[in-house]
């Protein structure tokens, strides 16, 4: 496993969940919400500054059959943009049903969806780098597709 924090996030089209792993990329952690709009790229870098990151995890909304979607388009999209700002690698990662499975988890812990929806984009987070972190763990491999932002993805 490499060393180093990673950044892990959940594109939305209002939020932006925002988790963070530990030194050792054992264990993803909520850290904030991001309202998606002007200033969350800049937002996103005082993030990795602020944890000394070494490399960002986006999650990549395909529908189940694994064709992509607008959804998709957009989170390639948001991923080429914080490629762009040159503060870390960016790494695009299968992340179907994050959302479903962040909302599920907190209904099983009592909390109702329409006053946790800031809180299910930083659980979605989790959930996207915490796959992330095993599946890199499981394979010796860096997971995902590394995003250029001269590729424009």
């Amino acid at each position: 496993m490499r060393p180093g924090v990673r950044l892990g996030v959940d594109v939305g089209t209002a939020r932006i969940g925002i988790a963070r792993s530990d030194d050792h990329g054992m264990l993803a952690t909520p850290v904030e919400t991001v309202r998606r709009g002007v200033g969350d790229l800049a937002r996103i870098a005082e993030i990795v500054a602020e944890i000394g990151a070494v490399e960002i995890i986006v999650g990549l909304p395909l529908a189940l059959s694994g064709r992509e979607t607008a959804s998709t388009a957009d989170a390639k999209s948001f991923a080429s943009g914080l490629a762009g700002l040159g503060l870390a690698p960016v790494r695009l990662i299968d992340e179907r049903l994050s959302t479903v499975s962040a909302t599920g988890a907190l209904r099983d812990a009592g909390r109702k969806a329409k006053n946790s929806r800031s809180v299910i984009d930083q659980v979605a987070a989790v959930i996207i780098l915490q796959h992330a972190l095993d599946l890199e763990r499981s394979t010796e491999n860096p997971p995902g597709v590394v995003v250029a932002p001269e590729q424009g993805l």
